[in-house]
């Protein structure tokens, strides 16, 4: 599945209109206890980290940013990784603090979450968290076979996770989701519903289901190239993707976005922030943000963010979005969504017509049978056919502006 692309320049009237402080903060924190097989996440391995410095250098790029531009209230809050939940208690209740003391003005119904893998969250550490702020755990499952997780990397089994899920249920945190993928080695469409059928049976309020994506610099990719990694075939993948939603409708979840299903008002409120082409801060190592139609990445490598934060911004580079690519941002993220895009929000955005930008493509895509337009002839929406070759539509809109002539 596609991921946000990063750019440069835009026109002064546009900065303007979007001048607002963000209203959603994404963190990274890049410790792991290990690398799992597939991982192209900017994460390391935790053993002999600066974590403490670490955590001192996100509060110091916190305080940095804020000084000049005071924030306002802040709607969602994502903290991601790595494993977040590596910290342990006292580093949590540190970093939490570190958030609240920049960033004191929280709407009141904020979305909280947090990454998590199952092994790593004990109840005191999970207490920490709901009394620091969090109020929405993202847990990484990805089966509920053991075999498919040793064979993936990762270091839990399915009595983790059922642990972790009574822990966070006991400290006071039900509002969970749980990361399935699909498509992994050696993995059949049989197996892949026996795990559905686990995870609906937790009753949650979300769930994401990922089709796994072979990455360079992973394991996964060295075995890859040596012909060593047993996939399911493409036909068996497009199996799993159409049980998956079959089985998820029918349990009353709703298709929000590509990968992701809810019960209704438990979407991601943050994620769908990114969807929307919003604002958003990017505070760590690595992370990136998009402020005032500015984007940046972070330096990557913990020490040399450590050192940089220690006296200015942490960045590796920060350039403003031209006009034409937030546009083709705004199509290629905005259909991951199943509402999709609506013409008035892009016009309000960009003061031009939807159609007068990209009718030609939009007509392609309609004639093609992958896209389709809200009943009210307000705007585009993947269709049935769509949503299984998402990326063929997200591809019409790549450099459709921006080109070369």
């Amino acid at each position: 599945m596609n991921d946000m692309t990063n750019n440069e320049g835009m026109p002064e009237q546009i900065i303007e209109a979007g001048s607002s402080a963000p209203k959603a903060i994404y963190i990274h924190i890049p410790f792991c206890t290990n690398k799992c097989f597939y991982c192209d996440f900017n994460s390391y391995v935790l053993k002999d980290q600066p974590v403490m410095d670490y955590l001192r250098a996100l509060d110091h790029e916190m305080e940095l940013t804020v000084r000049d531009a005071p924030p306002g209230e802040i709607r969602s809050i994502f903290v991601g990784g790595g494993t977040p939940t590596v910290l342990n208690p006292q580093e949590m209740e540190f970093f939490l603090a570190s958030i609240r003391k920049h960033f004191p003005n929280f709407a009141a119904d904020i979305e909280f979450s947090m990454e998590a893998n199952p092994g790593t969250t004990d109840l005191e550490k999970l207490k920490v968290m709901h009394e620091g702020g969090v109020n929405r755990v993202s847990f990484g499952v990805q089966a509920f076979q053991n075999e498919l997780l040793s064979g993936i990397g990762r270091i839990h089994n399915t009595v983790d996770v059922y642990r972790s899920l009574e822990n966070a249920h006991k400290a006071g945190l039900h509002n969970l989701s749980i990361d399935l993928m699909f498509g992994l080695p050696n993995q059949t469409v049989e197996m892949l519903d026996y795990s559905v059928q686990k995870a609906l049976e937790l009753d949650l309020p979300h769930y994401s289901i990922y089709s796994l994506k072979v990455e360079e610099n992973t394991l996964f990719h060295t075995l890859y190239k040596k012909n060593q990694l047993p996939l399911p075939d493409e036909e068996d993948e497009l199996k799993m993707y159409l049980l998956l939603m079959q089985r998820m409708k029918e349990a009353g979840y709703r298709q929000y976005e590509i990968s992701n299903f809810a019960k209704p008002g438990y979407e991601s409120r943050h994620n769908i922030t990114y969807w929307r082409n919003e604002d958003y801060y990017g505070f760590g190592a690595g992370a990136h943000g998009y402020v005032g139609h500015q984007r940046h990445m972070n330096i990557k490598g913990v020490n040399p963010y450590v050192e940089a934060a220690s006296s200015r911004l942490p960045r590796l580079e920060q350039f403003v979005v031209p006009r034409e690519e937030a546009m083709e941002d705004f199509m290629m993220v905005g259909l991951r969504m199943l509402d999709g895009i609506r013409d008035a929000d892009f016009e309000a955005q960009f003061a031009v017509k939807l159609e007068d930008m990209f009718g030609s493509h939009l007509r392609k895509m309609l004639e093609a049978g992958l896209l389709e337009r809200h009943e009210d002839g307000g705007g585009y929406r993947l269709s049935e056919k769509g949503l299984l070759f998402g990326n063929e539509v997200f591809a019409e809109f790549i450099d459709t502006l921006t080109e070369p002539k």
